[in-house]
């Protein structure tokens, strides 16, 4: 077989979640070149069934024996499932693309977002990484609108207001929200407090420093996946009561002075950004606007009155798609259509 023929043995782990399944769907969306699917779960959901291009595949447990059969390794099962069956899949021979936080931050292993620093995926001998971190979902749409940006202008300091989708917290994060919509009582609050009708400036636990976790991984990851730790992230993570489609508001400052028109001609040139800027017939974009879509909108650009060389901008990605499953998918892609030219 040619290896412009070669098919993938893909396996997802967490393939129950609410990831994992969009994975899985993306995979097929996408016609990754998959020649068998695996699907891995906890023990709970072991013999269940998964739908894949017509084809149906049996829920297994992850295990040492499974990976040695495994190319790639798609990870959505949280950071303890990945700090323990990573390096264990990975030293079978599979190519781990872990959706967790689990090594993000490790110096050793990269952090890709494919439109944005795709080299990152290889060894200096060309081969890929035997595992390979995906960002956080907010980390993952600020950073492929900033790359252009930041190669024309040189970005300075970003001030980065999140209005987070329940769905970053999964399945339950969804569940709370439906739940509390029919009055039903909480026992407690998945979201820290009541969701519905409400915003909750809380993304997962506080930090010494007065920052959420959630927030500091904006910070670090963004400069990781720069490769610029001298970019200023200052960021406040907020929850809304919707289901799909984080938005951010951007206040990005800049070394270099920028034209505005030059600037909108480059990000509707950039790879996975779609410009939607036309205030007067109140095009914009909304969570609705990216939902079930893999791409990163951009619109409300307008420069700050009170710094000529800063630009304030609103974005909006599916959190499920593009900050998870199909940045996960893509970063495949990447290894595949090397594998492809070689």
């Amino acid at each position: 077989m040619s290896s412009s023929d070669f098919r993938y043995r893909v396996a997802v782990l967490g393939a129950t979640g609410l990831v994992g399944r969009t994975m899985i769907q993306i995979l097929e969306e996408r016609n990754f070149p998959v020649d068998e699917l695996v699907p891995l779960a906890s023990p709970r959901s072991a013999g269940q069934v998964v739908r894949f291009k017509g084809r149906d595949f049996v829920l297994a447990v992850p295990s040492e024996e499974v990976f040695r059969h495994v190319d790639i390794a798609l990870f959505s099962a949280g950071a303890s499932a990945s700090r323990e069956w990573a390096p264990i899949a990975a030293a079978a021979g599979a190519i781990v693309i872990d959706n967790s936080s689990a090594f993000r931050m490790d110096p050793d292993v990269p952090l890709v977002v494919p439109e944005v620093n795709p080299e990152a995926i290889f060894t200096k001998e060309g081969a890929p990484e035997s595992i390979i971190a995906n960002p956080n979902c907010s980390t993952i749409q600020m950073v492929v609108v900033l790359k252009p940006l930041h190669d024309r202008y040189r970005v300075k300091r970003v001030v980065v207001s999140t209005y987070q989708s329940v769905t970053g917290k999964g399945k339950a994060g969804r569940d709370a929200l439906e739940s509390e919509l029919a009055g039903e009582e909480q026992e407690q609050f998945t979201h820290f407090h009541q969701i519905a009708f409400n915003a909750v400036p809380q993304i997962d636990v506080f930090t010494d420093n007065g920052y959420t976790k959630e927030e500091m991984k904006m910070v670090n990851e963004t400069r990781k996946i720069m490769a610029d730790d001298a970019i200023a992230i200052s960021p406040t993570t907020v929850r809304i009561p919707v289901y799909g489609g984080h938005g951010e508001s951007l206040n990005i400052e800049f070394e270099n002075d920028f034209d505005i028109d030059e600037l909108r001609a480059l990000l509707s040139s950039a790879p996975g950004v779609i410009l939607q800027d036309d205030p007067s017939a109140r095009i914009y974009p909304m969570p609705l606007t990216s939902y079930e879509r893999d791409e990163v909108f951009a619109g409300r650009l307008r420069r700050d009155f009170w710094n000529p060389k800063t630009l304030n901008m609103w974005i909006v990605a599916d959190n499920l798609r593009k900050g998870a499953a199909t940045n996960a998918v893509q970063i495949a892609e990447v290894i595949a259509a090397r594998r492809q030219k070689a």
